[in-house]
């Protein structure tokens, strides 16, 4: 008896110091939405239970060689023991039921966390080989993921090609992407804590898939209506509106626009240069070219480049919209 109190204050010393040292480890980033509060609160739970399971497994196992270590000179057998019944039963019943209360408090905060407001602002988010975009109400399309602070967001998610991750660490949350009309997918997000944060593919989803990020900005709620008024109005200026369609359609994820390398081109300086084609010709980047290379992805490839174009990207563009981003990497000198 006096080895199993040594061995239970030993555990739960331990126990403690183990998870205030798990505790004090940062282990995850900043909580920055309201349904962070309860995924932290379960993950803590766990911690707990790990550093239990952990102290269980090394004082039994430090203290038995410590103190039942075989004297010097004692060369005897050591005792037979059979085993216990209702020590086996105890924990096949005691694990198993501390597996279905986690399994209880997971559903529990699952439901918490999906609880959807009605009035809850509604944001469209499509991923691409590789970007982000972002459509609100109001016809409004942007790369960065502009968000109310202290209000409800329903993310309606969808990808245009294959499997994406939607994750942005802060918010504790995270919702796969995935190809097809009716696989459009919801996440609530209600962020409650005004910064600049991150979104992160968290699937293998290709070439450029550690790069496959876009900024969020969690603002005040009358500067996020302030912005969403300004983008709601169409810009005058036809480069403007190619920067506008460039970030609806994806075209950044794989072209750049100040001269660093990507997947594709760098649109910086490519307007009125001869690039060499993949078959050895050369072509001058001039109208013709552009609008050739929009509609018909395949049929000239600049050397060094494969076609990852969408091949349905030249169907997506109005003519007009085409010739904004003509004009807009004209400007990009």
């Amino acid at each position: 008896m006096k080895h199993l109190i040594a061995v239970g204050i030993l555990v739960a010393l331990t126990t403690l110091g183990v998870a205030a040292g798990l505790r004090a480890l940062p282990l995850a980033p900043i909580a920055a939405s309201a349904q962070a509060g309860p995924i932290d609160a379960l993950f803590g739970l766990h911690l707990q239970v790990i550093a239990f399971l952990f102290s269980l497994i090394i004082v039994f196992m430090l203290y038995s060689l410590v103190v039942f270590r075989r004297k010097p000179g004692d060369a005897s057998d050591g005792k037979h023991i059979e085993g216990h019944t209702g020590i086996e039963v105890l924990w096949t019943i005691v694990p198993l039921g501390i597996v279905l209360y986690f399994a209880y408090l997971g559903a529990q905060t699952l439901a918490e966390i999906r609880r959807v407001d009605p009035q809850a602002l509604q944001v469209k988010v499509t991923a691409r080989q590789w970007a982000w975009t972002f459509e609100y109400p109001g016809d409004v399309t942007s790369g960065t993921l502009n968000l109310p602070v202290n209000r409800q967001v329903l993310l309606k998610i969808t990808s245009k090609d294959v499997i994406h991750s939607f994750w942005v660490p802060e918010f504790r949350v995270k919702q796969d992407a995935v190809p097809g009309d009716k696989m459009v997918k919801d996440l609530v997000i209600t962020p409650d804590r005004i910064g600049e944060y991150k979104v992160r593919c968290a699937e293998m989803c290709g070439t450029n898939h550690a790069y496959m990020e876009a900024p969020v900005a969690v603002m005040a709620t009358a500067q996020f209506d302030a912005w969403l008024k300004q983008e709601s109005e169409t810009p005058t200026d036809p480069v403007a509106r190619g920067r506008r369609w460039a970030t609806k359609f994806g075209c950044i994820g794989c072209h750049t626009l100040d001269g660093s390398k990507s997947v594709g081109p760098s649109w910086q300086g490519v307007y009125g240069k001869t690039e060499e084609m993949a078959d050895g010709s050369k072509v001058v980047v001039d109208d013709a070219y552009l609008i050739e290379a929009i509609t018909q992805p395949a049929a000239k490839l600049v050397k060094g480049y494969g076609n990852l174009m969408p091949a349905t990207i030249g169907a997506d563009l109005t003519a007009d919209q085409i010739q904004d981003l003509i004009a807009l990497i004209r400007s990009l000198k």
